[in-house]
């Protein structure tokens, strides 16, 4: 067959083909166009099939590369203009090896490849569609080619491409979806912006139904939102909003149900590439990205039909560590639409998320730990998983005071809120009383108490431990909260106050040493008197107009008076309220006229005195010396502690003294030694 191509293209012809000049390649492929022209004029089509074959196998797959770049593909070009409209019955023999070329090592090989397939395209246009995916294959590959003009002829052949598309009624999309979706998540910018290219141009095409085959390629694009080329952004964007426009102007109003059974196994991948969106700077992808995201979530779908729970939880905690708040609250949104819905299938990955879920209650944002604790309190329905979250709360404030201190009170209310003030109050109660770091125990325990005594939240909490003596509930509530608040004797003296517990209170005060009454102890002290004005004792007041049904009130109060400093203006709070007390006739007075000594002169009568009623509900001995005994221990750890810091400073001292006399004892030595030759030769 070569014989026979060699004698109807003569030789001259063949050398100027791959000859260095333009000219000359120009005037050789004019007569191969003329030579198959005529050829094809007589139905003379195996000669035609032999002048391909020579033209591939002796140029196009030539070692030599003038013969690859400039004969061979410039030949089938120029074969393929001659043949005009029977061109399509060689296009197998022409084409497959311009599409070897497009995978040239050498750039200039690549560059007359797609002017061959340019000029090839151009004749057979319809026709061409059979090799479309191969085409779009090479293409997808030459937008991203390392050489500049080779990427512009790539261009310029692309656009005819999809002229040629766009007029087809051949084109499958069909076939093409699956190639489109393999290359979605790549990350090179020259070819995102190729597919997005594609894309747009058929969605445009009205017999092309791109909108039924969105599942397939919408995660890539979502991913595209997020690419560092604000073009390429723009591009994706565009796409998206053209595609919800469709999806409004649609007879399904809803973009989870577009794609039905095809959407779910992409679920995950497409949220993976929604929520880093619903950051992004540009405002339009943000409102696509809210868009989607909140139809995604509408899903209803079942876990037994291929939903991916998992994947999805993989994603949401994924970006919980995202460092924009938007996108860490709609994670923790999709934290709670799955407890919510799939509560089962959700614990299964408990042992996954558990932990970053705790590590986000430490999240600089309130809004992101408040919906944290939404989270936690869905989960914490189950007490072991409660008692989990409570005592990683217990360690996080103990580990870190700037969020005790910060953000403590409003963890412990929501949490109050979310699954019940008594329940929290018990279990932080319950785990505080055996803590080992005492001085941690009673700072935790004087904020829960200061929660407890100011916050609205806590009034479902504060009303039965008013009711601690006439109430069981109350009572155990009360005995309960205690076992750790006496490891502050403020907060001690508070709940006592809370719960009418006057006798015990004033007995509280009465057994502390002059070890407990630090500055602590006093700030402490000024807060309780300043809350005692509070609606929150409006009652406790209200019972100081019956002095003599509320001595024990009067004495505890009195004696709370008498550990302020007189300067201060706690002391004059507190003074002043007392003055208004409208002792009564049956308290007898002294000549002194000294009020604390009229309220210690109590009517025989006991019963009067409703301080004392139902006390035998409650062991309060028994309670007074747990008080004792745990402010024992915080006296020992106290004297422990300055102990050490003497001991420190004692051995800081020693070290001091033992340089000073090594250096001493140098300067001695120094003074002491025989002078030098150089020396004495100097005296």
């Amino acid at each position: 067959m070569a014989a026979d191509a060699l004698s109807i293209i003569p030789g001259a012809v063949l050398r100027n083909l791959s000859d260095k000049l333009y000219e000359k390649r120009k005037n050789a492929a004019l007569e191969i166009e003329g030579i198959v022209k005529q050829l094809a004029t007589f139905g003379e089509h195996e000669k035609i099939s032999a002048v391909i074959s020579l033209l591939t196998n002796d140029f196009t797959y030539s070692p030599q590369a003038n013969h690859r770049k400039q004969g061979g593909l410039i030949g089938l070009a120029a074969v393929t203009v001659g043949l005009t409209s029977e061109a399509a019955q060689h296009l197998e023999q022409i084409v497959p090896p311009v599409l070897t070329s497009f995978l040239d090592q050498d750039s200039r090989v690549r560059y007359y490849a797609c002017e061959a397939l340019y000029n090839i395209a151009k004749v057979v246009r319809g026709d061409f569609i059979i090799y479309f995916n191969k085409i779009f294959d090479a293409l997808c590959k030459l937008s991203a080619d390392s050489d500049a003009n080779v990427q512009s002829a790539a261009h310029l052949l692309d656009k005819l491409v999809k002229d040629i598309v766009t007029e087809s009624d051949q084109f499958s999309i069909e076939e093409f979806i699956p190639l489109l979706r393999e290359r979605m998540n790549v990350l090179n910018p020259y070819v995102r912006q190729f597919l997005v290219g594609w894309i747009t141009v058929l969605d445009s095409v009205p017999d092309i139904d791109m909108l039924g085959f969105l599942p397939d390629f919408l995660d890539g694009l979502f991913n595209m939102l997020s690419d560092s080329s604000h073009e390429i952004r723009q591009q994706a964007d565009a796409a998206l909003s053209e595609f919800l426009q469709e999806i409004k102007n649609s007879p399904i109003n809803e973009f989870v149900k577009l794609g039905g059974e095809q959407l779910v196994p992409y679920y995950a991948d497409i949220l993976g590439a929604v929520l880093p969106c619903i950051s992004d700077e540009e405002e339009k992808i943000r409102v696509v990205a809210r868009e989607t995201n909140e139809e995604l979530r509408a899903i209803k779908a079942d876990p037994a039909e291929g939903f991916d729970i998992g994947a999805i939880l993989s994603i949401a905690k994924r970006e919980l560590n995202s460092e924009h708040e938007a996108t860490r609250i709609e994670a923790l949104h999709w934290f709670f639409t799955l407890l919510d819905r799939y509560c089962a299938e959700f614990l299964a990955y408990l042992n996954d998320i558990f932990d970053p879920l705790l590590n986000a209650l430490s999240d600089p944002s309130d809004a992101v730990v408040l919906l944290v604790l939404e989270v936690h309190a869905r989960i914490a329905e189950e007490s072991h998983h409660f008692h989990h979250l409570v005592s990683y709360l217990i360690r996080t404030f103990h580990n870190n005071h700037f969020v005790l201190e910060k953000r403590g009170a409003l963890i412990v209310r929501r949490l109050c809120v979310l699954l019940g003030a008594e329940k929290v109050y018990r279990e932080f109660s319950t785990i505080l009383e055996s803590e080992v770091d005492l001085d941690f125990a009673s700072v935790m325990v004087q904020v829960l108490n200061l929660i407890l005594l100011t916050s609205t939240e806590l009034g479902e909490l504060r009303s039965p431990l008013k009711k601690s003596l006439v109430d069981s509930c109350g009572k155990d509530l009360f005995q309960s909260l205690y076992a750790s608040w006496r490891h502050s004797p403020m907060a001690t003296i508070s709940l006592c106050l809370l719960a009418q517990a006057y006798n015990h209170a004033s007995c509280v005060i009465q057994s502390l040493g002059e070890e407990d009454i630090n500055v602590n102890f006093l700030v402490q002290l000024d807060k309780l008197i300043r809350l005692l004005e509070t609606p929150v004792f409006a009652y406790l007041r209200l019972q100081l107009l019956e002095p003599g049904k509320h001595t024990w009130l009067l004495k505890t109060l009195y004696g709370l008076l008498m550990l302020l400093p007189q300067q201060s203006a706690a002391f004059k709070i507190l003074r002043t309220r007392l003055k208004t007390v409208p002792f009564s006739e049956n308290l007898k007075r002294t000549s002194s006229a000294n009020p604390y000594s009229q309220i210690l002169q109590v009517t025989e009568d006991g019963n009067r005195n409703q301080d004392m009623q139902n006390y035998s509900a409650i062991n309060f001995p028994f309670l007074l010396q747990q008080f004792e005994n745990m402010q024992l221990q915080h006296r020992n750890h106290l004297k422990d502690q300055l102990q050490s810091r003497k001991s420190a400073s004692t051995l800081t001292l020693s070290q001091e003294i033992q340089r000073y006399e090594e250096a001493h004892s140098s300067s001695l030595s120094e003074i002491n030694r025989p002078p030098s030759r150089t020396s004495k030769g100097i005296l």
